[in-house]
């Protein structure tokens, strides 16, 4: 794994999503309540939306358009009317900033 710095952890702030690029790729980091950081593709696969823009709720984000809520540890949808996942990146907090490995993974649905 290589890890790409993308901004200081100051920066993403509890159940507020954070958008960053790594090659013109748009991610979305979050922090959840609890502290832990997640990094997932940042456009929704129902309607092209941004999902920075959207809501943080327990481990899902929300697109607010359409309301679908996407596991951040998964990536998968968890409602409709979105039903394919969004990829999940690699993601590490060192020195006071935010790595993010720019490999995309998918998860198998359970």
């Amino acid at each position: 794994m290589t890890f790409v710095r993308v901004c200081p952890a100051e920066d993403v702030q509890v159940d507020t999503p954070h958008r960053v690029e790594i090659d013109g790729r748009p991610i979305a980091v979050v922090r959840d309540s609890a502290g832990q950081v997640f990094a997932i593709g940042d456009t929704c696969t129902h309607g092209d939306i941004s999902l920075s823009e959207g809501f943080v709720e327990d481990d899902t984000l929300e697109c607010w358009a359409h309301g679908s809520k996407f596991s951040l540890r998964t990536g998968w949808p968890l409602t409709l009317p979105a039903y394919e996942p969004v990829p999940v990146y690699g993601i590490k907090v060192e020195d006071g900033d935010i790595y993010i490995d720019p490999t995309p993974t998918f998860e198998e649905k359970n």
